[in-house]
């Protein structure tokens, strides 16, 4: 429910470990192009790494807890399955590297797997926003604030609203991801001793065989990349927890404007069978919930001793893949949800009328103001409303007789301004140009990752 079952494949117990072989069996091929070890154990090295049940998973889980992490265990199993193979070879496994050079290096190849996965789900998700802006760009609805109905506005601004935010979380993912695929290699102490004059070949190469870019140097101690994706994917779920939380309220019975999309077994109740719950956005709401304790650990983490850490870089294990797994599973709820809304515009302009045109009294106030100035035009708009309140009636009429019968002001407002004041279509202001401009900034934007990629 809050996860995506790509994603949690990419950080599963089997999917942590076959990342690690991925670079233990790259090490041994960059290590082998630069005559530090023989091609022939690279061979085997890499072999042995294709096959996960080389390495037994239970038992690996529970010498991790004595090792103090998931790599020592890990390249004692590799070593001896090599060995099984060849005892030469077995002398060359894990050459030069350190427990942290593995494991923070499967961790950025499985963040790489991972945000691809968010990057295309969220550029999916932006254009159902992208389709609902489009359509109800003109779409008269309540604007609320502070729960209470404000002006008028359009549907089609309102997920506008959503989708400019997606872009800029497009945009922050594009730069963290960037940021984060920077190999980590750098030996017991961060200096590559134990590789001597051939540690920069290596380092290239290594990073040549993953996909990588090899940094200016290690950065065991130094977790601002890891962090950063912590951030970006923490902002990202606050703009899905923000979209939910307007799909939910705008689902509630008394306002009933839009509906999540209906199935077999979604949105029910065991007891109320006429209920229809926002399922896909509690799951969201769930996941804008826990992520932000789990950023505020992240960014906890980076105040490190110098050039390893203690309990620092060890509270980021389960943290950031938590934060990864949300993120993606609020995506993917999200992008189920907008896909499959249901719009009610009719209910959207019935809601409009709730208040009888008090909703309208700003564009009443501002069109006497023209005429007999801002406070003079408030206090009689103000008495016009009490009125309308007070009788039952709307505010066009009330005013209409507000102004008949005050001899100062009778006939200031004829019948067809007073009934253009009264249509909320009249006062969306910019709403469906800002609707327009949103769109044509989202598809400029990936028009420009297109560009950039082809580059």
């Amino acid at each position: 429910m809050f996860g995506s079952p790509a994603v949690l494949d990419i950080f599963s117990d089997a999917g942590t470990v076959q990342h690690m072989l991925v670079v233990e069996a790259a090490l041994a091929r960059a290590e082998a192009q630069c005559g530090v070890i023989p091609a022939a154990a690279a061979t085997v090295i890499t072999e042995v790494c294709r096959d996960l049940g080389a390495i037994d998973r239970d038992a690996l889980a529970q010498a991790a807890v004595a090792a103090g992490n998931l790599a020592i265990p890990f390249v004692k199993q590799l070593t001896a399955a090599v060995a099984v193979r060849d005892a030469d070879a077995a002398r060359f496994v894990h050459w030069g590297a350190t427990s942290q050079d593995i494991i923070d290096t499967a961790l950025v190849l499985q963040l790489g797997d991972a945000l691809r996965v968010l990057d295309a789900d969220l550029i999916r998700l932006g254009d159902a926003c992208a389709v609902l802006a489009t359509t109800h760009r003109a779409t008269p609805m309540v604007a609320r604030t502070w729960l209470q109905h404000a002006l008028p506005t359009t549907f089609g601004c309102k997920t506008a609203g959503w989708l400019d935010a997606l872009r800029r979380d497009l945009a922050r993912l594009d730069a963290t991801r960037a940021h984060a695929r920077a190999l980590q290699f750098g030996g017991a102490a961060g200096t590559l001793a134990s590789l001597g004059d051939a540690a920069p070949g290596v380092a290239a190469a290594l990073a040549r065989e993953l996909g990588l870019v090899a940094p200016v140097l290690p950065w065991h101690a130094h977790r601002d990349r890891m962090v950063e994706v912590a951030t970006t994917l923490g902002m990202l779920t606050g703009t899905l927890g923000k979209m939910a939380r307007d799909i939910s309220l705008l689902m509630q019975t008394e306002v009933a404007e839009v509906a999540e999309p209906t199935g077999p077994g979604r949105g029910g109740s065991s007891t109320m069978p006429h209920k229809r719950n926002p399922v896909g956005c509690a799951a969201v709401l769930t996941a804008a919930v826990r992520v932000p304790p789990l950023v505020a650990t992240m960014l906890a983490g980076m105040v490190q001793e110098h050039e390893r850490a203690l309990g620092g870089w060890q509270a980021e294990w389960d943290t950031l893949p938590q934060i990864v797994t949300l993120a993606a599973g609020a995506l993917r709820q999200m992008g189920e949800v907008v896909a499959g809304l249901q719009v009610d515009a009719a209910r959207m302009r019935g809601n409009l009328d709730l208040t009888h045109g008090l909703i309208l009294g700003e564009a009443a106030m501002l069109e006497l103001g023209g005429r007999i100035g801002r406070l003079q035009a408030h206090h009689l708009v103000e008495r016009a409303s009490r009125r309308a309140v007070a009788d039952g009636t709307s505010l066009r009429d009330a005013l209409a007789l507000t102004l008949q019968q005050d001899p100062a002001h009778a006939g200031l407002l004829d019948d067809a301004t007073l009934d253009r004041l009264a249509n909320p279509a009249n006062y969306a202001g910019q709403s469906a140009a800002f609707a327009d401009a949103a769109v044509q900034a989202w598809q400029s934007a990936l028009a420009e990752r297109v560009a950039c990629a082809l580059a």
